[in-house]
């Protein structure tokens, strides 16, 4: 199909009308879509560091005149102002824009001076735009130097009312002085803050050598320096590689230390949380893993914070390695977290690129050298319009009573003024002579006066007829001529115009370096301790238990070994079901009815004082699967499992541990057939008896050792099923418990020994009615 039809008949006019596939309509308005996300939105300009919206915010407050020692506006003006003029989206998007330059715990320098509630580490909210005030910081005023001295260039804004400029002079690196975070559309960027004193310093070292090495700048910009402090772990080399490459983490961890309480008891501080981590969700996590007895060994937390932070950790005992409790925390909280690196920025405004650490402040020198080159022009045409208009002074006072008379009689002063001949034969420029210096002699020697000059003297007050006024006016004259003689000779120098920025940046490290406040490093390097994770039963303290489990399925742990023949309470209508004695470090497995194994720590076990949890909330055991066995976990233990349909296995106890609360399928059953048999192998023979009273002895070997199945054949039946198996010794004889309590012991069992899956004989006198062992 083409792309575009012409069909006069399908337009009134006559004229042509264009009809595109779907696919290019598609995929043009897609492609325009996501250059203006691109470019407008989510990636930063790596010049000053900015998105347009943050850089409007500051544009608007600089028209406001919010200057950092000046008065504080309501936010709702600046987020009002800014997106009527210059920034046409949602007032509540602006408003958060500066929320966040005004928050010191998101922006390492911040932008906005914030007077009421912008938020707080917690994770709450600014107040609303009508509650907040704001005005600029040094730092803005900073990002805006020279803007008036056409530094930078100007566009029209979204309806062509005003002009707003493309990029800012930015006299501080902000790309990775503040850091930035976005999303664009096939694309993103996430760079962290880093401090101005060290990025000054490496700038000023590739100003001097451009082919500085990124190892150099490195011994300048160790690393990111995220205003909530922390420690920052990452190895050296893995640094340096994501410097090189603009992709890469770094890893951070909160600092704490330790407090001593006295009499052996002590506490852990927290002071500093890794970035961008809301300190109330990071209490929450750590709350979550006590009452989960995932870390087992801490027994508080507590949030002590004012105006700094303070998180203090209790420890469940006095003999407790405070190295490991925080390293086990590091590893399950976000007291350690990564913060990506991928500095994809704009280079000139326009292109996107994934920039190394030296082509990032490449770009930020090149700007600040552009901007001299046009400040330093500006200034130059700026003196030479005073120069010419202070010669036009200078040749009014040297013939100063010819230009009265011209002012006084003349109909059309102006053009008398023009017309005039202000040559040396001049009879007031003659007799002034003596006085007059060689540049004197230059501007009474011009012929003519310019429109300009002439538009002065008109203009100049009577008062300046003065003798005072006319040596001042040659100061003047000569101070510019020194200045405009250096400028020159600036803008004509590549080698000054470096010096001058490496000046600039030395101005801007003294400013807003470790001298200022808050200029000094905030997040420390150091090496994370080498540490093997410790397993969780090592952190348990060794305590014995009695665990209880009724027949409806209720579990607790009582405190102790207590007596297990002595009565328990129960609910109505429940009963025991299982009851031995255990440790807290011990673990329990549990098999249900569709042949799935679920292990339960000890130690996360509900206390006894009540009556315990139900153990389907604890895993996730089925309602219509009842409990087949429950016991302590023995490694390298064996373990006889059979289904009502008389098939079975051996699986090794280790095979059966379930790591998640959905447990682990060992036994597969389907259809009517459930998991009846789960009993620990002891012995060198097996014996099982049917519902039909038959009891089968074949030897162990037989069955296979497997980890999971169906299993094969205990015993052949014509009607019913398998109601019981269990493991022995042959040679000591099988063994049960007659109807009258006493224990039988049958030695002679060649009668019903036989070959696995054949029918066996039937019970011998005395065998139990409920046909259990």
């Amino acid at each position: 199909m083409a792309d575009q039809i012409e069909d006069p008949n399908l337009s009134d006019d006559g004229g042509m009308t264009t009809v595109e596939t779907l696919r290019r309509a598609i995929g043009d308005r897609y492609l325009t879509y996501a250059l203006s996300t691109i470019m407008h939105r989510a990636l930063p300009d790596a010049r000053d560091g900015l998105k347009p919206v943050h850089r409007r915010i500051l544009y608007a407050m600089n028209r406001l005149k919010l200057a950092s020692n000046g008065k504080y506006l309501k936010s709702a003006k600046i987020s009002g102002d800014t997106m009527g003029d210059f920034h046409p989206h949602g007032d509540a998007a602006i408003y958060d824009a500066m929320a966040r330059l005004a928050q010191d715990f998101n922006v390492r320098y911040p932008m906005v001076d914030g007077q009421g509630n912008f938020g707080n580490i917690d994770g709450d909210n600014p107040a609303a735009a009508r509650y907040t005030e704001a005005r600029m910081t040094g730092i803005a005023e900073a990002m805006l130097e020279g803007l008036e001295e056409d530094s930078v260039d100007f566009r029209d804004n979204y309806d062509g009312r005003l002009t707003e400029p493309a990029v800012l002079p930015a006299s501080i690196p902000n790309l990775l002085a503040n850091g930035s975070t976005g999303i664009a559309v096939g694309m993103a960027t996430n760079i962290p803050p880093h401090n101005i004193d060290e990025l000054c310093s490496a700038a000023i070292k590739l100003v001097k050598n451009p082919n500085t090495k990124i190892e150099k700048l490195m011994q300048f910009v160790p690393g990111p320096d995220f205003p909530t402090g922390g420690i920052l772990v990452e190895p050296q080399e893995n640094i340096l590689q994501a410097y090189s490459t603009g992709r890469g983490s770094f890893r951070v961890r909160a600092k704490w230390e330790l407090e001593e309480l006295g009499r052996g008891q002590w506490q852990i501080v927290v002071t500093e949380i890794p970035y961008q981590v809301a300190k109330s969700k990071l209490i929450e996590k750590i709350a979550e893993l006590i009452n989960a007895k995932k870390i087992p060994i801490l027994a508080d937390v507590r949030d002590e914070s004012a105006d700094d932070i303070r998180l203090v950790l209790e420890p469940r005992a006095k003999t407790v390695d405070p190295t490991v409790l925080m390293e086990t925390l590091f590893r399950q909280s976000d007291l350690e977290t990564r913060f990506s690196l991928n500095m994809n920025v704009l280079i000139d405004g326009r292109t996107p690129k994934v920039c190394s650490l030296r082509e990032v402040l490449k770009a930020f020198v090149d700007h600040r050298r552009e901007v001299l080159q046009r400040r330093s022009q500006y200034r130059v045409d700026k003196i030479e319009r005073r120069l010419e208009v202070l010669e036009g002074f200078i040749l009014a006072f040297l013939n100063l009573d010819r230009v009265i008379d011209v002012i006084r009689y003349d109909e059309d002063p102006k053009e008398a003024l023009l017309r005039e001949d202000w040559s040396l034969d001049h009879p007031k420029a003659t007799s002034e002579a003596d006085y007059r210096s060689p540049s004197d002699v230059i501007a009474a020697g011009a012929e003519q006066l310019t429109e300009v000059q002439t538009e002065a003297i008109l203009n100049m007050r009577l008062r300046s007829l003065r003798k005072l006024e006319e040596v001042e006016l040659r100061n003047e004259r000569d101070a510019l001529w020194a200045e405009l003689d250096e400028l020159e000779t600036l803008l004509g120098s590549e080698d000054l115009q470096w010096q001058r920025i490496i000046g600039e940046l030395k101005e801007t490290r003294a400013k807003f370096g470790k001298k200022s406040v808050g200029g000094e490093r905030r997040t420390e390097l150091a090496e994370a301790p080498e540490f093997e994770e410790v397993p969780l039963e090592a952190m348990i303290e060794r305590e014995p238990i009695t665990v209880v489990c009724s027949a409806m399925g209720w579990i607790r742990a009582m405190k102790g070994h207590i007596d297990l023949s002595q009565e328990l309470k129960f609910k109505d209508g429940d009963g025991p079901r299982f009851i031995f004695h255990a440790e807290t470090t011990d673990k329990l497995l549990l098999m249900g009815a569709n042949g799935r194994f679920y292990t339960l720590g000890c130690s996360t076990l509900p206390g006894g004082r009540g009556m315990g949890e139900p153990v389907r909330l604890i895993v996730d055991l089925p309602n219509e699967a009842e409990m087949v066995a429950m016991f302590l976990h023995k490694p390298g233990r064996k373990l006889l499992v059979a289904s009502s349909a008389g098939d079975g296995f051996v699986v090794a106890e280790d095979d059966v541990i379930a790591q998640t609360r959905t447990g682990k399928q060992v036994l597969n059953v389907k259809g009517d057939v459930k998991a009846s048999i789960c009993t620990p192998v002891a012995g060198d023979h097996v014996a099982c008896v049917g519902e039909n009273r038959k009891v089968l002895v074949f030897p162990i070997e037989e069955l296979p050792e497997m980890g999971r199945g169906k299993g094969v054949r205990l015993q052949k039946y014509k009607d019913g099923g398998l109601n019981d198996a269990t493991t022995f010794v042959r040679a000591e004889g099988l063994s049960w418990l007659d109807p009258a309590g006493r224990t039988r012991t049958e030695t002679e069992l060649d009668e019903w020994t036989g070959k696995r899956a054949s029918a066996g004989r039937m019970a011998p006198r005395g065998f139990p009615r409920d046909n259990k062992f």
